[in-house]
Formats: structure tokens, sequence, C-alpha cells
């Protein structure tokens, strides 16, 4: 399992290679990127913050609960803070399982826990002001397929 907070970008590419790379005894490997959208058009960067150590120990948490629910031959999470301008990667989790059920699954549960989940805070900063970013009801309501 690697888990990765980091400010400077990373290659998909390569991280996606280096986490298939010898997965012999593995038949499905799952990838999801995520990247800065701009829904309006104005959005000039968006700044994520976090406080080192608690976020690396709360995503830990997140991935070692996947690797408990489903058959799991490892776990990759990269998320980036800073910066970021719209476009850029800000997040990648990884997967692999010996079937593609639990790799999705596992790739799903991670991406909606660090969704709502993760200590990161975002701020918005566009060409009329900057605002923070609201957590969203949608978000937690991912959520309630993963409890019980």
């Amino acid at each position: 399992m690697r888990i990765v907070v980091q400010e400077p970008a990373f290659d998909i590419g390569a991280e996606t290679a280096a986490f298939a790379s010898g997965r012999h005894d593995m038949g499905a490997i799952v990838t999801f990127t995520g990247v800065v959208r701009d829904d309006t058009g104005t959005l000039d960067h968006l700044e994520i913050e976090h406080y080192p150590g608690m976020t690396e120990r709360a995503i830990t948490a997140i991935a070692d609960e996947a690797r408990t629910r489903w058959s799991l031959g490892d776990v990759l999470v990269i998320h980036r803070h800073g910066c970021l301008a719209p476009g850029a990667p800000i997040m990648m989790v990884a997967t692999c399982a010996p079937h593609r059920a639990d790799a999705f699954a596992a790739a799903e549960f991670l991406m909606d826990y660090l969704k709502s989940r993760a200590p990161f805070w975002k701020k918005e900063v566009t060409r009329d002001g900057a605002a923070w970013v609201a957590a969203k009801d949608a978000d937690e309501d991912a959520l309630t397929r993963w409890k019980g």
C-alpha cells in the first residue's frame, strides 16, 4: 500500500505502469484520476490545504478499511495539495485484485471516502474572487451505499 500527499504533479502513466508492474497474480487493475474541473469557465486555480501527518493517517485508515472489505493485492492513493490549475490532476486511486468486482468496488469506495472524509480544504479562486468549497450533499449521500 502506498499513500502519497504531495504538491508536485504526478505522471499518471508512470504511476499506473509502476503499480501494475509484476502483478501476475492479479486479474484486475483499476485506476481513477481526478482533475481540477472548471464548471463556470472563470476558475483561475484551486487551492488545496491539508495538515501533514493527519491527512496521511486518515487516508491510510480509509485504504486499510478497503483492504479489509475486499480481496485486494494492493492500493495506491496519490493526492495533491497547493495551487492547481484547471485540468491539472488532483488525485489518483489505483487498486488491484484477483477479480474485477473487488478492484472496482474498492476504488469507488476509496474515491467516495476521499471526496467526503479526507481532511483537505479547497478554495476556488476565480476572476470574481475566492470562496471555500462547501461539502456537497451528493458526496455525503454517496457514502450511504458503503454503510452496514
